[in-house]
């Protein structure tokens, strides 16, 4: 049986040898740019030289979504005083305007990629805009940032 046993141990060291020779004989695949997935930006539509006040709410119960629109509004030019969670749950996000200035509301709205604008004044809130996210809303994908 000793002998057997060395023939085994011998052909098992053999195999790894082989699979390790292999492997480092292989080419290494480059990952091309090509096979990575774009990350999407959200455009600017908010002009230079304009503040919008805006706070956004979590209409869903996926956690994290309002600071992934906070960001996207943000590169939208918007200027996000607040951010949390929102008491109603509406499947398409929502865009109250404030201060009167439906324009505003409108420029939100294509930030979002689409959302219903009301007009729902409240001067109490100091914000021009509050924007309730829906649970159809998706957010642009960003970049790795561990």
């Amino acid at each position: 049986m000793k002998g057997r046993g060395r023939w085994i141990v011998g052909g098992a060291l053999a195999l790894v040898a082989l699979v390790w020779f292999v492997r480092d004989a292989l080419p290494r695949r480059e990952v091309a740019a090509r096979d990575v997935a774009p990350v999407t930006r959200i455009k600017r539509v908010v002009p230079e030289d304009t503040r919008i006040r805006v706070e956004v709410l979590n209409g869903t119960d996926t956690r994290g979504l309002a600071r992934r629109a906070t960001a996207a509004m943000r590169d939208a030019g918007f200027d996000v005083v607040s951010s949390g969670n929102a008491v109603e749950r509406p499947d398409s996000s929502l865009v109250y305007v404030r201060t009167g200035n439906e324009a505003w509301g409108a420029l939100a709205a294509k930030a979002l990629g689409g959302a219903r604008v009301a007009l729902r004044p409240d001067t109490s809130r100091y914000v021009d805009l509050t924007i309730v996210i829906g649970s159809r809303w998706r957010p642009p994908t960003q970049p790795f940032d561990p």
